[in-house]
Formats: structure tokens, C-alpha cells, sequence
């Protein structure tokens, strides 16, 4: 755990969080600035930064499926954002992996938006990123 972190503090309890389920290894609780009704964050109590220091969480994915269904069931959204920003650039906030879980209902505001253009040379990118594939 690290002491300047936001999520740690809530997972030692030092920091008011509402948590809605706990393992061994991740807690889930809703997100303090939600974005819809039920907005939750999976996090592994183990402090780790970004997905980049995730090689043995596998985990932490089976617990995000969980929290999924149980947010279907409560609420009956229509559907489901699962978003995961690693670094400034992407829009990651808190230093500590986490996966944001945003049901989504019919009128919602709630908007993503990207600007998407033609992959072009597909073929020779995705030969040049399988070398690196372990």
C-alpha cells in the first residue's frame, strides 16, 4: 500500500469509501463522482500503478465480471462502459489500477467520443507489434 493514495486509504479504511465487494485481492466501490447510477471501481489492493505491472492479476478480470453482473441485476442498466486509462495521457486520475464499470440507460448523458480515421497499413502495424507479443 502506499500512503498518498487515494484508493489504498480506502481499501486499509482510512478513507470513507462505499464498498460493495471485497476479496482477498480486489475491492469494488462506487466511484465518489459517478457518472451514472451505480458507477463502480474494481481495484487490486495490491498497489500497482497502471495495467503495465498486471502480469499476475488475472483476478482482478474474473472480479470485474462479477461486480458486472451484480450491477445488472441490481439496477438493469441497458448496457455497460468498461473503461481502464492508464497514464496522464489517457485520462487516469488516481495512480493505482482500476477498472471503471459505467452502466449505461437509455437517455443518458454519458458520452465517449473518439476521433477515428482509416487503419490504412493494418497489415504491416499489426506484424510489427506481434514481435513484441510474448
Amino acid at each position: 500500500m502506499t500512503e498518498d493514495c487515494v484508493f489504498c486509504g480506502i481499501i486499509d479504511g482510512e478513507i470513507p469509501g462505499h464498498i460493495v465487494h471485497e476479496t482477498d485481492e480486489v475491492v469494488a466501490f462506487l466511484d465518489a463522482e459517478p457518472v451514472s447510477k451505480g458507477h463502480t471501481l474494481v481495484v487490486p489492493r495490491q498497489h500497482v500503478e497502471t495495467i503495465y505491472g498486471a502480469d499476475d492479476m488475472e483476478y482482478l478480470w474474473t472480479e470485474t465480471v462479477n461486480v458486472a453482473n451484480a450491477i445488472r441485476t441490481c439496477f438493469g442498466p441497458e448496457g455497460m462502459n468498461l473503461q481502464q486509462n492508464t497514464g496522464e495521457a489517457a485520462g487516469q486520475e488516481v495512480d493505482h489500477l482500476h477498472i471503471h464499470l459505467t452502466p449505461r440507460y437509455t437517455g443518458d448523458e454519458v458520452e465517449l467520443s473518439y476521433d477515428r480515421s482509416e487503419l490504412g497499413n493494418g497489415e504491416e502495424l499489426a506484424e510489427e507489434l506481434s514481435t513484441y507479443m510474448r
